[in-house]
């Protein structure tokens, strides 16, 4: 009768993505701590470079061609609620324009690595 129960009370895993968001490298703290505080514990950033020329730059109202990419992974279920915040975001913030896009992972090895990539406290669930 307990492993019945047990084996009842779990569940599969939630799916989880791979947020991909490129800024003004001068906001990127400020995205990052924006999309932490929907609960993305890990964040990798890496350092890159806008294509275009410096005159269409100048052209478009866009001096600085620094960018920062930040990738988090998210639970599936928050996806649409960052996404939308973001697009928000990069609308009203000044100089705060950006691109953002999510990429679905199909496997995560261990139940460590994804409770913490998808921020589940619950630590009963899966055991």
């Amino acid at each position: 009768m307990e492993n019945k129960k047990n084996t009842e009370a779990l569940s599969a895993p939630e799916g989880l993505k791979l947020l991909i968001t490129i800024v003004n490298r001068v906001k990127s703290e400020y995205y990052a701590d924006l999309i932490q505080s929907r609960g993305v514990n890990m964040q990798l950033f890496v350092s890159a470079e806008g294509t275009a020329g410096s005159e269409t730059l100048t052209l478009m109202g866009l001096g600085d061609d620094r960018k920062s990419v930040i990738m988090g992974v998210v639970r599936a279920s928050k996806a649409p609620e960052i996404m939308a915040l973001l697009t928000e975001k990069f609308k009203t913030i000044k100089n705060g324009k950006g691109v953002a896009f999510t990429v679905p992972l199909t496997s995560v090895i261990g139940v460590s690595a994804y409770r913490f990539l998808s921020d589940d406290r619950d630590t009963q669930r899966f055991l």
